[in-house]
């Protein structure tokens, strides 16, 4: 297996997996989860795809991993207990859709991927940045897959202690991040596989059955038993041996991606 290729993308830090002759291939952009693992090269250990014939890049999360703040979470975690939604949640999710134009751009200029539809990939908050990609921009997709995903942002904002007081423009905001609701523009992208852990938080568990419900028959739903909300053990921030959950959800998205990639070669002749 040919060794992760690092750098940045717009700024963006990236863990790049190469296919296995390292040629030209399909892109399959990914985005981590908060929880372990949270970060790109963490990430790309835990669920590295290995048999799917692309090149899977892994982005870094705003201040996380190289982007975390003088080495550590902390500054994070203030602005999460300064307002979990509208200080922490809603702008990690805004800022990772709205810079990745620009790094898609970079990776393309940097690596030998094909100019065609991109796979998206993203677990936890990383999900809801793969679903906004998918309902909310014009970005060609082949394919996508989220894992324990946030797909109501209001059933992540349940599970922080204390109640949050919602006011007009967090219920926007919130509701902005409610891809259940969106399902039918993201329905006419893409096929989705919606992977969900049956430990995971019984109501992010249940969202995702919902969002598949809503998505029809272009929609698959992956319930993986054993697997709780993350995919690694803490702290989750540098590469660690694959966990057998995390094997099971690999091998699940790489039969996925395998699949819809074969689909996709003879629309791209």
């Amino acid at each position: 297996m040919l060794s992760p290729i690092t750098g940045t993308a717009a700024g963006v830090p990236f863990t790049a997996l190469p296919p296995a002759d390292g040629g030209a291939a399909p892109l399959i952009v990914t985005w981590h989860m908060l929880d372990a693992p949270r970060s790109d090269a963490a990430f790309a250990a835990a669920l590295p795809m290995s048999d799917v014939p692309a090149w899977r890049v892994h982005l870094g999360m705003p201040m996380c991993g190289a982007r975390m703040v003088d080495g550590s979470m902390d500054a994070g975690l203030a602005l999460m207990r300064a307002d979990v939604l509208m200080s922490y949640l809603h702008p990690f999710v805004r800022q990772a859709a709205e810079e990745f134009p620009a790094a898609l751009t970079s990776i393309r200029a940097q690596l030998p991927v094909a100019d065609g539809p991109i796979g998206v990939l993203g677990g936890s908050l990383g999900g809801a940045v793969a679903l906004r990609i998918l309902a909310d921009t014009e970005i060609p997709v082949f394919a996508g897959a989220v894992v324990n995903a946030a797909v109501r942002m209001r059933s992540v904002v349940d599970l922080f202690p204390g109640g949050y007081a919602y006011d007009a423009e967090s219920e926007k905001a919130v509701d902005g991040l409610d891809f259940v609701a969106k399902a039918c523009a993201i329905a006419g992208r893409a096929p989705l596989l919606v992977v969900s852990g049956a430990r995971d938080h019984p109501g992010l568990h249940a969202d995702a059955s919902d969002l598949v419900d809503a998505l029809g028959e272009r929609s698959e739903l992956l319930s993986i038993p054993g697997l709780a909300h993350p995919l690694a053990e803490e702290p989750g921030i540098e590469p660690a041996p694959q966990l057998p959950v995390a094997r099971e959800v690999d091998a699940g998205l790489t039969r996925w991606f395998r699949r819809q990639l074969a689909a996709a070669a003879p629309l791209a002749q």
